[in-house]
C-alpha cells in the first residue's frame, strides 16, 4: 500500500516503544526495572476522581464545546492569572486531548510550508516530528552540559531568519530537567520581542521544581513578550492524570479560534466528564501536588547519587521535571546500543538519548518507587562495569 509521504518523514516514538517493550516483558513475568515512561506512579488524587464520577452520575456524557467546557476554561484562566501572572481570558484557551495534542494543533494552525521552528537540543522527541507533519522545518540548536543544556540569547538571535515563525521553550525540560532562571527567561524574551517571533512555552513540568530553582513564564516578562507567547500545559504530570488526556493551549484569540476550528474537525471535544475532574484539579486542594513533588525530590537525589557513583557515567543535577540525563560516552556505546543491551542483559529499561538529539546520553525517569530505583541502579552499575 502506498502511504502519504508525510508518514515517511516521521520517526516512531522511542519512549513509547521502549515503555511498551518493558511492559510486555513484565507481562511475561520478567522482573523489569523500568525508568522509561514519563508517567508518575501515583494514583490520580481522590478528589479529582470523585469529581469525574459525580459528573458521570450527573449525565455529563454528551458532546461538549470543541474548545472545552466553559467552567474548565475559566478555571485555567484563573490559574494562569493567579499563579503565572498571565492575563489570559477564558476565550483565549482551548482544551485539548493532552499537552501533546495542544502542540500538534498549534503547529497545524500556525505553520505554512517552509516556516522554520527553532528547537533547542536535547529536545522532547515529538517537537521536530510535529513541525515536519505541519510542513514546517525544524531548526535544531545544539546545547551541551557546558552550557547547562540551555540556549543563549546570542545563539537564538543568530538562528533566526526571515522564515522563522516560532521558538519552542521547554522549562523545566524533558529530557534534561534543566530550568531556565528568571534572568535567562528575561534575556530570551528580549530576543523574542526584538526579532518579533512567537514563542511557545511548554510548561507541563512547571510544578516539578527542586532546590532554589524558580519557574517564570516567559509571557509574564512584559506586555510585548505576552503578545508573542503561547502557553502549552496540561494535567498529566502534576496531577498524575496521564491517561485522562487533558491539556490546553493559551494564546492570542485568533490563534485559539483557529485551533478550536481544527479540533472541531478532528477530535471534537475532550472527554466531557474527564474535564470535570480537571476542574477539581485546579480548584481543589493542591496538597497532592506538593506531596508528589517532595517524593520526586527524594527519588531524584537517591538516583543522582547512585548514577554519579558509577565510574564512567556523569550526570548534572536537574532542577525540574522527573528525569536524569547522564552522559554515557565513556562506555564506548551509543545510546540505542546501550539501552538495548541494558534491557536484554539486566532487564532495565531506559530511553536512548538519540531520540532527544543527544546520542551520548540516556534518559532515566525517577517517577517510580524507591525499591525499583535501588534495584535498577545496582543493575545499571553492573552493566556499566561490564563495558570496561
Amino acid at each position: 500500500m502506498k502511504l502519504a509521504a508525510r508518514v515517511g518523514q516521521v520517526s516512531p516514538s522511542l519512549t513509547l516503544a521502549i515503555a511498551a517493550k518493558a511492559k510486555a516483558l513484565k507481562a511475561e513475568g520478567i522482573d523489569v526495572c523500568s525508568f522509561s515512561a514519563g508517567e508518575p506512579d501515583f494514583d490520580t488524587p481522590t478528589h479529582i476522581k470523585e469529581a469525574a464520577k459525580q459528573a458521570l452520575d450527573q449525565g455529563k456524557t454528551k458532546y461538549g464545546p470543541a474548545a472545552g467546557e466553559p467552567k474548565l476554561r475559566e478555571a485555567i484562566a484563573q490559574k494562569l492569572q493567579s499563579q503565572n501572572h498571565l492575563s489570559y481570558r477564558a476565550e483565549q484557551i482551548v482544551v485539548t486531548n493532552g499537552g501533546k495534542h495542544s502542540l500538534f494543533n498549534l503547529m497545524l494552525a500556525l505553520l505554512n510550508p517552509g516556516d522554520e521552528v527553532i528547537i533547542p537540543a536535547p529536545y522532547w522527541l515529538s517537537y521536530p516530528e510535529m513541525v515536519k507533519l505541519a510542513a514546517g522545518v525544524p531548526v535544531i540548536l545544539e546545547t551541551d552540559a557546558a552550557s547547562d543544556f540551555k540556549v543563549t540569547p546570542d545563539q537564538l538571535r543568530q538562528a533566526i531568519t526571515p522564515r522563522t515563525r516560532l521558538f519552542i521553550l521547554n522549562s523545566p525540560s524533558n529530557p534534561t530537567g534543566v530550568v531556565y532562571t528568571p534572568d535567562e527567561i528575561r534575556a530570551i524574551a528580549q530576543v523574542i520581542v526584538e526579532k518579533d517571533i512567537l514563542v511557545v512555552s511548554d510548561e507541563i513540568y512547571e510544578k516539578m521544581i527542586y532546590g532554589d530553582a524558580e519557574h517564570l513564564s516567559i509571557g509574564a516578562v512584559s506586555p510585548d513578550a505576552f503578545d508573542r507567547t503561547i502557553i502549552s500545559n496540561g494535567f498529566a504530570k502534576a496531577y498524575s492524570m496521564t491517561g485522562w488526556r487533558i491539556g490546553y493551549l493559551a494564546g492570542p484569540t485568533d490563534l485559539i479560534k483557529a485551533v478550536s476550528t481544527l479540533q472541531s474537525h478532528s477530535t471534537s471535544n475532550v472527554c466531557t466528564f474527564a474535564q470535570y475532574g480537571a476542574i477539581a484539579a485546579y480548584t481543589g486542594s493542591q496538597d497532592c501536588v506538593e506531596e508528589m513533588r517532595q517524593a520526586f525530590a527524594q527519588r531524584r537525589q537517591v538516583m543522582l547519587d547512585h548514577l554519579n557513583a558509577i565510574p564512567g557515567l556523569s550526570c548534572p543535577p536537574p532542577d525540574g521535571a522527573f528525569y536524569l540525563f547522564p552522559n554515557i560516552s565513556k562506555t564506548g556505546l551509543k545510546s540505542l546500543e546501550f539501552c538495548d543491551e541494558l534491557l536484554e542483559t539486566q532487564q532495565v529499561a531506559v530511553i536512548p538519548g538519540v531520540a532527544f538529539g543527544a546520542d551520548d546520553h540516556i534518559r532515566l525517569s525517577y517517577a517510580t518507587d524507591m525499591t525499583t530505583i535501588e534495584t535498577g541502579m545496582e543493575r545499571l552499575a553492573e552493566f556499566v562495569r561490564s563495558c570496561f
